[in-house]
């Protein structure tokens, strides 16, 4: 008889349920599915976020049928001896450290080897050995692509280079208020939808839960084949758009020509490599140029696999990295995204997408509002929490490296070479937020100080020992000694504090 197979609600596309043997569960396996309500008491997430990944979960199960046992319940250890009792069941590695510690404490469970990504632990662990702990990304994507055969001509990177980031950091076409692209997938909502909406609010009346921001109609796929229509749309009408734009932001365009197709492959229900493999085809095809399906690419195999590999890589201590002192508590404007309390259009902008939608593209998260914690202060730890909570994409292994090393330089540069921040200029270029806002990317002090370019000097500054011997951050740091007002900018930004910019 087939032993049972616990899916987590991460683990939801057909390549979580394909047999092998000791590596997949057995052929034909019973299916347990858990909605552990205790989930969401301890964390106040996302609204949308909550209604996507409980809509995904109760998706799967119909598709699923008599196959699968799905229990509504307040735990998972509750919920598993209800499905099974003491009966055997078998587990793909769960993607966090607390889900591993927990099915590892389970008699009767046995861990099977991750699946949903391109590299194995072990084979990372080969590629790190002798590296002396510098695993650099571009390193590490190099590699991948290589092994992989991955945008590769002979043994050779496709348009003579593995890195077009130079043809990829374009702003936005001037004067447009949105990219030339037709839109993203949007799924439409059915019963299952109507259900959980239903729940959800129930939960919230009873205060059973507290969610924050907004559950508008769902805007990310909750299934296999809305995830698969997700994919085709973007490669064949965004994709071609998305290089020299990936990195680019407008206020009225917020999501560009990005493929929204992360919350798809971290709820398993696209695996990496058919997204690659179908951008590398688009590319062959003579479909999309280069560049954008190498941007694309990079971010997949590239950084994905390489955030997920640091996650375990690292250990789960590095959640407590915190090299820069940095202790502030989280403002309430921040927390409960209450956007229209902030005057900083470009903060003020990010924020509601996230408030409405669960989601930014890579840019405004880290140059926005990575940018503006790191500036702050604030507890990286905190910081973390937030995005994992906030974003419909954000989990446990997603958030720690994106968050603790990236992020906000927690890590004192295990991971990133340089803390990325910068001034008011850099979202000026790369943006229209700066149009209309009350404050001046180019004014340091006095009640039009842009809160990015007096925060970027003031960070400098009270870091200044330890980013002077750092490399690329040399010059930056050495631009302090001439800055006239530098006293009065940091005067200025302690007076501010936490206030709302």
């Amino acid at each position: 008889m087939a032993t049972a197979h616990w899916l987590f609600g991460d683990q939801l596309g057909p390549h979580f349920l394909t047999p092998g043997s000791g590596q997949g569960p057995d052929r034909g396996a019973p299916v347990v599915m858990i909605e552990a309500r205790s989930v969401f008491r301890r964390r106040r997430f996302h609204r949308a976020k909550a209604h996507l990944v409980l809509s995904a979960m109760r998706h799967r199960a119909a598709e699923l049928g008599e196959r699968v046992t799905y229990v509504r319940v307040e735990t998972y250890r509750e919920g598993l001896r209800r499905a099974v009792g003491d009966a055997p069941v078998t587990v793909c590695h769960p993607t966090s450290y607390a889900a591993l510690r927990l099915v590892r404490s389970l008699p009767g469970v046995r861990v099977l080897p991750a699946r949903g990504f391109l590299v194995a632990h072990e084979e990372f662990a080969g590629w790190a050995e002798g590296l002396g702990g510098r695993l650099l990304q571009e390193n590490f994507y190099r590699w991948v692509r290589e092994r992989h055969d991955l945008l590769m001509d002979g043994g050779r990177p496709a348009g003579g280079r593995f890195n077009h980031d130079h043809d990829n950091r374009e702003p936005p076409p001037r004067g447009a208020t949105a990219l030339d692209v037709p839109g993203p997938y949007r799924p439409r909502e059915d019963d299952i939808d109507a259900e959980v909406r239903e729940d959800l609010e129930r939960w919230e009346r009873e205060g059973v839960v507290r969610f924050v921001g907004r559950d508008g109609p769902r805007r990310f796929p909750a299934t296999r084949r809305e995830a698969l229509s997700a994919l085709r749309r973007f490669v064949a009408h965004r994709l071609p758009a998305f290089g020299p734009y990936e990195d680019a932001m407008l206020a009225g365009d917020p999501v560009m020509a990005h493929s929204l197709l992360s919350s798809s492959m971290n709820l398993g229900l696209l695996h990496p490599a058919e997204c690659v493999e179908r951008a590398e085809r688009a590319w062959r095809e003579g479909a999309v140029p280069v560049n954008s399906a190498e941007g694309f690419v990079r971010q997949v195999a590239g950084w994905r696999e390489y955030v997920w590999q640091l996650y375990w890589h690292f250990g789960d201590d590095y959640r407590h990295g915190n090299a820069l002192g940095h202790t502030r508590e989280l403002p309430a404007y921040f927390t409960g995204l209450d956007a229209d309390a902030v005057t900083a259009r470009c903060l003020s902008g990010v924020l509601a997408q996230v408030r409405d939608t669960g989601w930014t593209h890579h840019i405004p998260r880290l140059m926005v509002l990575g940018s503006h914690a790191l500036q702050r202060g604030w507890d990286p730890a905190a910081v973390t929490d937030w995005f994992h909570r906030c974003f419909v994409d954000g989990y446990d292994w997603v958030m720690l490296p994106n968050v603790v090393g990236m992020s906000q330089y927690a890590d004192g540069g295990r991971m990133t070479t340089k803390p990325y921040t910068s001034g008011g200029a850099y979202i000026h270029r790369m943006s229209d937020l700066c149009e209309g806002c009350a404050y001046r990317p180019t004014q340091r002090t006095g009640a039009r100080a842009c809160p990015y370019t007096a925060g970027y000097w003031a960070f400098l500054h009270r870091h200044r020992h330890r980013l002077s011997g750092n490399a690329r951050m040399r010059r930056a740091v050495q631009g302090l000694d001439r800055l006239a007002d530098l006293d009065e900018v940091l005067r200025q930004e302690q007076r501010r504090g936490d206030g709302v910019p």
